[in-house]
């Protein structure tokens, strides 16, 4: 018997990946095509980005204004090498937010769009944490200048504290939800 008759289709393969396909469809619990899947997953990434972009072009637009106050001049040599940090951080939190768009676009209409949602996923992972760092590093800068080095301390270990915990938080759930049957949809025999 030859392959094709084996696997119910022509000699082209496509038995297999239909198969195959129906085989994801059942592990993810959604009736979509291992390309619908991607598309979805990109576009959720893409979401999520827009609200990270947005929350660091807030922290951007106020560092960037600081430098032109007229109190900026008060800040002593450790406090501007702090801004000028947080200015750095902020500009990679930026470039890291765009990246994911830029590698969609180097690679539009090449049939990669699993290979790009996994790389995104990760540009994205990455954006986080930088920002979170960025986050800790302002609470720090904004304590450090309206009372002082050690209330920026405080405040930034304190923020520390909070990300930390948010990010095992997150972890967890995530870890929570692969021992736990979603219970939105009907049971499924376990494989």
């Amino acid at each position: 018997m030859s392959e094709g008759a084996r696997h119910g289709s022509g000699s082209d393969g496509r038995g297999d990946r239909r198969e195959r396909d129906d085989r994801e469809r059942a592990e993810h619990g959604r009736d979509e095509t291992p390309e619908e899947r991607a598309d979805r997953n990109f576009s959720d990434i893409l979401q999520e980005l827009r609200v990270v972009l947005t929350g660091t072009q807030l922290i951007s637009g106020f560092l960037l204004a600081v430098a032109f106050q007229s109190g900026f001049q008060e800040l002593d040599t450790d406090e501007v090498q702090h801004y000028l940090v947080l200015v750095a951080i902020a500009a990679l939190a930026t470039l890291l937010g765009m990246t994911p768009v830029l590698v969609h676009r180097l690679h539009f209409q090449r049939r990669m769009k699993r290979q790009i949602v996994r790389l995104c996923n990760v540009l994205l992972l990455v954006t986080l944490a930088v920002v979170s760092m960025l986050v800790v590093g302002v609470t720090s800068f904004i304590f450090e200048v309206v009372v002082s080095a050690a209330a920026g301390l405080w405040a930034s270990m304190g923020c520390a504290v909070a990300v930390v915990a948010l990010w095992v938080l997150a972890w967890a759930a995530r870890r929570n939800g692969r021992s736990e049957p979603d219970r939105s949809e009907p049971d499924r025999p376990e494989a």
